[in-house]
């Protein structure tokens, strides 16, 4: 008998025991946080996923029910330096594993450096992972390695010099008073 499984509504227990996988090309306009940290909306972005459920060893030496899950996408985002669109592609490859009840997924997922630990659900929002993830995988300040522009480099342009010689210096008064002369 062959099951069929659903990204909103996944039943982790049986997916990861059938040793299913399902894959995706999703648009954008799908994940709609990961949507809002973008330069502006990206119509012909697509998601591609995939995951294979999975029976993982962790690290207090039981078999938990697991994903491996495999996201990617090309996403415009701001260059911080001269403000122009960036083309970031974003990639994620991880482990989950899954076990009953929130104290023992928070104990276990504190021993686990490999794997991410969550509460085992026969409603897993598969998608609300994937997008999770992937607004995890943007970088914190986005550049690109080289800006097409030349970017000016000096916070001072070249009057600057000038202008501060011209200036009247309000305690050059006091010194002169500290050695008996009059100020210029």
């Amino acid at each position: 008998m062959s099951r069929t499984f659903s990204p909103q509504s996944l039943d982790v227990a049986a997916f990861s025991q059938a040793n299913a996988q399902l894959s995706g090309r999703d648009s954008l306009q799908d994940y709609e946080r990961l949507s809002n940290e973008l330069r502006a909306p990206a119509t012909e972005v697509t998601i591609e996923w995939r995951v294979e459920g999975e029976h993982r060893r962790a690290v207090d030496g039981a078999t938990y029910p697991a994903l491996h899950l495999h996201a990617a996408a090309l996403v415009p985002l701001t260059c911080q330096l001269c403000m122009g669109e960036l083309a970031e592609p974003l990639e994620v490859d991880r482990h989950f594993i899954f076990v009953e009840g929130e104290d023992a997924a928070a104990t276990l997922d504190d021993a686990s450096e490999d794997d991410d630990v969550l509460t085992l659900s026969a409603e897993f929002d598969l998608q609300a992972l994937i997008e999770d993830e992937l607004i995890m995988a943007l970088p914190l300040v986005p550049r690109h390695e080289e800006c097409p522009e030349v970017l000016p480099r000096s916070v001072q342009d070249a009057d600057f010099e000038t202008a501060l010689q011209d200036k009247p210096k309000p305690f050059a008064a006091l010194a002169s008073l500290k050695i008996g002369t009059k100020p210029k």
